[in-house]
């Protein structure tokens, strides 16, 4: 027999349709500032479009970020009437380098461009949820929306967990997906790190001398292969190590004296990741290895079956809890405020690509996902 759900909340239903509305254009104008990890200039002029686009009724604060040398984080606040307060995340950054930067084309179905999906398309939603709010604050004492410029090449500490303590929600809009059927949001991730590894060795020439020198970069080679090695995906942490970045060498003609190399890692938990370390060579060659975890990304395991319970009743249609590889700044506040749900932006495909996308047909589905999670975890 079938069985009906209820229809959506008629709040959700029309606020999403208007953060719909206005999203594409919205994204091309976010798209349209390059702004890779640590470009000082692009963030603030990101911060600006986020800015302008928040409602009037919100604060604009900026904060320092966690990484030195960076543009300031932004911080946007609604104040309310209610008694919960709710932290939505996101960050402002990409990988993509200004030479490579794609401004946003519409290709069929996909609006494609740099940081489309991870994260730009959430952060436009993100916005969109606190102009739906401002009409609402019997919901909230205060819901803030944090945009750090720092999330894709962070080593330093996260420093934003004390400056929400005692919220009750976080509510990350990285991008969403479907789960079989089903909407899906976040609720695992794996903890992340990253490993360096710095070689000391000897230059000489290498023609005329090459067996006086010590090769950093065959050193750096066998490490990427002893770290390679502990790959274990279908394992029991879950452990993958992929060795990312290797820079050694000035000259054709010189035994490369030094380098380094970088790996991802991720797995269940930290204990996994450290204990590659002691895998890797201390000599090769006569080249010293020096490695260190740089990054250390702890893992996300929540577990907010009530409100998604109630936010699927809100939405008349089931939204499933899933896991993720990839790292997120909703990690950091996991152990420290109660509800915390990720993978509430637009669905799309390819990121950290040069053909990185939204799908437009996502953003309203989507919207009404984010709000109503938003609305479940207010009521708790």
């Amino acid at each position: 027999m079938h069985v009906s759900l209820p229809a959506v909340d008629p709040w959700i239903r029309e606020a999403a349709a208007e953060i719909a509305r206005r999203a594409p254009r919205e994204l091309e104008a976010l798209v349209a500032v390059s702004s890779p990890s640590g470009d000082v200039h692009g963030a603030d002029e990101c911060a600006s479009v986020c800015a302008a686009l928040a409602p009037d009724a919100a604060t604009i604060e900026r904060v320092p970020c966690s990484s030195p040398g960076h543009a300031q984080d932004l911080i946007l606040r609604l104040a309310g009437t209610g008694t919960r307060r709710a932290l939505l995340v996101g960050h402002l950054d990409t990988v993509v380098a200004h030479p490579e930067h794609r401004p946003l084309t519409r290709q069929g179905e996909q609006l494609v461009g740099s940081g489309s999906v991870d994260m730009k398309g959430g952060d436009i939603l993100a916005i969109g949820a606190l102009r739906a709010l401002v009409t609402r604050p019997e919901l909230y004492a205060e819901v803030a929306l944090l945009l750090v410029c720092d999330e894709e090449w962070r080593t330093a500490d996260f420093g934003h967990v004390e400056r929400f303590a005692g919220f009750d929600a976080c509510l990350c809009f990285e991008a969403g997906e479907l789960s079989g059927e089903d909407e899906g949001v976040v609720v695992r991730r794996k903890a992340a790190g990253t490993i360096r590894i710095e070689a000391r060795g000897r230059s000489a020439h290498s023609g005329s001398a090459p067996d006086r020198g010590r090769n950093a970069l065959l050193a750096l080679a066998q490490a990427a292969q002893a770290v390679a090695a502990r790959h274990d995906p279908q394992g029991p942490a879950h452990l993958s190590a992929v060795p990312t970045v290797l820079r050694s060498g000035d000259a054709f003609n010189v035994v490369p004296g030094s380098g380094e190399l970088f790996c991802d890692v991720r797995a269940d938990d930290l204990d996994a990741i450290e204990a590659i370390l002691p895998h890797i060579p201390a000599e090769v060659g006569g080249a010293t290895l020096h490695p260190e975890l740089i990054r250390r990304w702890p893992g996300m395991h929540a577990e907010p079956a009530a409100v998604l319970q109630r936010a699927s009743a809100l939405l008349g249609r089931p939204i499933r809890p899933s896991a993720r590889g990839g790292a997120s700044d909703a990690s950091h506040f996991a152990a420290s405020i109660p509800v915390t749900i990720d993978g509430l932006g637009p669905r799309g495909g390819k990121a950290h690509n040069p053909e990185e996308f939204v799908l437009e047909a996502s953003l309203r589905p989507r919207a009404e996902v984010a709000l109503a999670v938003i609305l479940a975890a207010l009521s708790a």
